[in-house]
């Protein structure tokens, strides 16, 4: 029988939660300047949303959200996805010994298919594993807007090790 090590403190998982947020919505300076906040950091389907604003527009005639944009939130609740499922797999490290791990998840691979006009005011975007393995991990994105129009869809690979 393989012992099980005992799951992290509360304290300690909120302190994990409190580092993820800082990291996604202001170490990552490229998701500061998009506006990205973490809204979820639940395991199952971490979520980041993002307010509409006129220097995201791609499209000036129509004010739509440009597709770089879209592209970039899916590939970063992806990341967000696989750095939670690392963090979930290893329960019982501490923050520290979690953060050791995120240096190593790298996008290897990321498809984006556009389904709708980028129109809306707020938009969220979750992330769901399909595969978390020992090297690779991959996820599954989606982006809607505050309607629940589903705008794009996503499928990415991260190296994880």
């Amino acid at each position: 029988m393989i012992p099980t090590l005992p799951r992290r403190s509360a304290d300690e998982q909120t302190r994990l939660e409190a580092t993820l947020r800082d990291v996604f919505e202001h170490k990552l300076c490229f998701n500061e300047l998009l506006g990205f906040k973490v809204e979820s950091l639940d395991p199952a389907a971490p979520q980041i949303s993002f307010a509409m604003r006129p220097d995201l527009i791609g499209h000036f005639l129509h004010g739509r959200l440009h597709g770089g944009v879209i592209a970039t939130v899916l590939d970063t609740v992806g990341g967000l996805a696989a750095t939670v499922a690392i963090a979930e797999k290893f329960n019982s490290e501490t923050t520290e010994q979690v953060g050791h791990r995120f240096g190593r998840i790298g996008t290897i691979d990321l498809r984006t298919d556009y389904l709708h006009q980028g129109m809306g005011k707020k938009f969220t975007a979750t992330g769901r594993i399909t595969r978390l393995g020992g090297r690779i991990a991959s996820v599954q994105m989606t982006l809607e807007n505050e309607t629940g129009l589903l705008i794009a869809t996503g499928g990415a690979s991260y190296v994880i090790s």
